[in-house]
């Protein structure tokens, strides 16, 4: 199956919008600490395999890491553990800062 892009202005309009999203960061605690999206929640890509069952297969999860590899990954990783409503976030939170919220940093 293949996984769904979202652009970072597109993320900006479903969270703007308040859609039931869940804000998958696959980065390591250090990149997330030094740059978030409100709300995110932190997984690194490593620890998806042993915490699926934190995961609600019933709500639209968005993808996110720095520039949407290790997203890409993980969304693919969790499209064939069963779940359906997956999204990379596309160009990650460097996108994210460049286009829709300038105050996250960028490293």
């Amino acid at each position: 199956m293949f996984v769904k892009q979202l652009s970072a202005i597109e993320l900006k309009n479903k969270i703007q919008q308040k859609e039931n999203l869940f804000l998958l960061d696959v980065r390591e605690p250090h990149e997330f600490q030094y740059a978030n999206i409100t709300n995110s929640i932190l997984i690194p890509l490593n620890q998806i395999p042993n915490r699926l069952n934190e995961l609600d297969k019933d709500r639209e999860i968005i993808v996110i890491c720095h520039h949407g590899m290790r997203s890409q990954q993980a969304a693919n990783y969790l499209i064939q553990s069963g779940f359906k409503n997956i999204a990379n976030l596309s160009g990650g939170i460097d996108a994210w800062s460049c286009s829709s919220d300038s105050s996250v940093r960028r490293y």
